[in-house]
Parts: C-alpha cells; structure tokens; sequence
C-alpha cells in the first residue's frame, strides 16, 4: 500500500502528520507532504487510515 496526498485539495490543516508522523511531513509552506516514495509498511497502516479518515479535504489516497 502506498499514501499520496493530493496537492490541490489539501489546505495545510496538518491532521496527516500528527496521526501518521512516520508518513507525512509538512513543506515550509504548512501543506502536507509524503515521506520517501510513501510505502506504508504494517506498522503504519493504522495511523495511515487513522490519516486519511481525519483529512478534513479528503486530500489522502492510500493505493
């Protein structure tokens, strides 16, 4: 499974990177960004759905 997060819906609320710090990160702007090539490994696919159910832009793919 990979997280992706789309740039045009997501507005920087940051819910991605508290739930999920090991996958998302903040760009100096605030916006969320994926870490590396966002593999989510079996250790973080909790926090990732926990992730993508709190994004309140729906800006979170989990693939």
């Amino acid at each position: 499974m990979k997280a992706r997060i789309d740039p045009q819906r997501c507005q920087g609320h940051g819910r991605c990177h508290d739930l999920a710090p090991g996958l998302f990160t903040e760009d100096g702007e605030g916006y969320g960004q994926v870490i590396g090539d966002g593999t989510v490994s079996p250790d973080e696919e909790r926090p990732a759905r926990l992730a993508l159910a709190n994004c309140p832009e729906r800006a979170i793919d989990l693939l």
